[in-house]
């Protein structure tokens, strides 16, 4: 049995669970969706989740002083992203959607303009429009480079928008693009000349790779850090999801008094079990992270060798960060509709469709798929094999 906890993962024991990644999938049906890992998770999450089982530690959370999970976020920002964040301001939720809901609901009114770069996180574009906002959408644009955005102009466009709030994914999903410091400038230029409320998700942050580095949008000065929330958790990196803790630190000052004056129960309480899970996973899982590093490189060079050598052009740029790819199938014979529909159904392989990630929006995703490549060498093979045999057959 190898000691390398990525080197396999047990397909059965996915689908026997309760993740919907695998367990909502018809037998045989290879799951590549859901920006789940397929791996376990760290030793430290492990043990702090047993401790507290043996104890049968499952009542109202406590804690005395500090509230450890904002100590530990602080900590990781500083460490590794040369950012400290204000004192006294994180507010722990359950995830990256409740605080964007949150956030939207006390930073603007019905109808006004909310931009996002596009094509997103499908669940903040729903809950945008659900919110009675209007989506502006700030089209990522394919070039020789990779992904990118227009940052000419910006100011106007946004205000003749009527736009009252900037949702900022950085790293950005599900293009995996690092937004670099300049285009981070430009986009806190227009949200000071319209005096804009930024949230910054930033939740895929410790995973970029080299030489890429994330710059928390909140640390390019303080009037950007002064209007800036922003959202994270240690969710994605240590594959915890199903634990629901999440930190928004709150910078902007009108923010933080709306959300003051409201029950504390209206925002819920994260569990004993998430916090805990959280604390481990940022201050006791340096090497398990790093090796996962190693694993996704790994995987992230597998994918772009196969997308460079297959007969088609899926238009491909590797993921400066995250775990997923984002592929046209436009050119290919799978055609420009629905392609992740027709994967499920003709290779047995599960994408995210990419016609979610612009929803509400006139940008055209439709040809696209997200592929999640967290998985071990053998299922990401396999996955691949699975595709292209499938997108061969469609040119016979």
């Amino acid at each position: 049995m190898t000691s390398d906890p990525f080197a396999h993962v047990d397909v059965d024991r996915l689908r026997s669970g309760y993740g919907v990644k695998w367990g909502s999938l018809a037998p045989g049906v290879l799951g590549a969706w859901v920006a789940d890992m397929d791996f376990g998770v760290p030793p430290a999450v492990r043990e702090c989740v047993i401790r507290l089982a043996e104890r049968e530690d499952f009542g109202y959370p406590f804690w005395r002083g500090e509230d450890p999970v904002a100590e530990a976020f602080a900590e990781r920002m500083a460490a590794r992203h040369g950012w400290t964040p204000r004192p006294g301001r994180v507010r722990v939720l359950t995830d990256l959607i409740q605080i964007l809901q949150v956030m939207v609901e006390h930073a603007t009114r019905p109808g006004d303009g909310v931009a996002i770069h596009v094509p997103s996180y499908p669940p903040f574009l729903a809950s945008i429009a659900r919110a009675g906002r209007r989506i502006v959408p700030l089209p990522m644009t394919r070039t020789g480079n990779g992904w990118g955005f227009a940052a000419e102009g910006l100011a106007d466009r946004l205000r003749a928008a009527g736009c009252r709030m900037l949702v900022l994914v950085n790293p950005h999903n599900p293009t995996g693009r690092v937004f670099t410091r300049e285009e981070l400038e430009a986009l806190a230029e227009a949200a000071e000349e319209l005096d804009l409320v930024v949230v910054s998700d930033e939740i895929h942050a410790d995973l970029a790779y080299a030489p890429h580095r994330h710059v928390p949008f909140a640390s390019l000065g303080p009037a950007t850090a002064a209007r800036t929330i922003t959202a994270t958790s240690a969710t994605k990196t240590f594959n915890i999801a199903g634990l629901r803790c999440a930190v928004a630190h709150v910078g902007h000052d009108g923010v933080w008094e709306a959300l003051s004056r409201m029950s504390y129960d209206y925002f819920g309480t994260p569990a004993v079990v998430g916090r805990a899970a959280t604390v481990a996973a940022w201050r006791e899982s340096a090497d398990w992270h790093a090796d996962l590093m190693r694993t996704l490189e790994r995987n992230r060079r597998t994918v772009e060798r196969w997308a460079a050598d297959l007969p088609w052009d899926l238009g491909y740029h590797s993921p400066q960060a995250t775990y997923l790819s984002w592929f046209d199938f436009t050119g290919t014979p799978l055609g420009g509709v629905a392609p992740a529909e027709r994967l499920e159904r003709e290779a047995g392989v599960k994408l995210a469709e990419g016609a979610e990630f612009a929803q509400e929006t006139p940008v055209d995703t439709a040809g696209f798929a997200r592929l999640n490549f967290a998985t071990s060498p053998t299922v990401l093979d396999e996955i691949l094999g699975r595709i292209t045999a499938a997108v061969s057959c469609g040119s016979s």
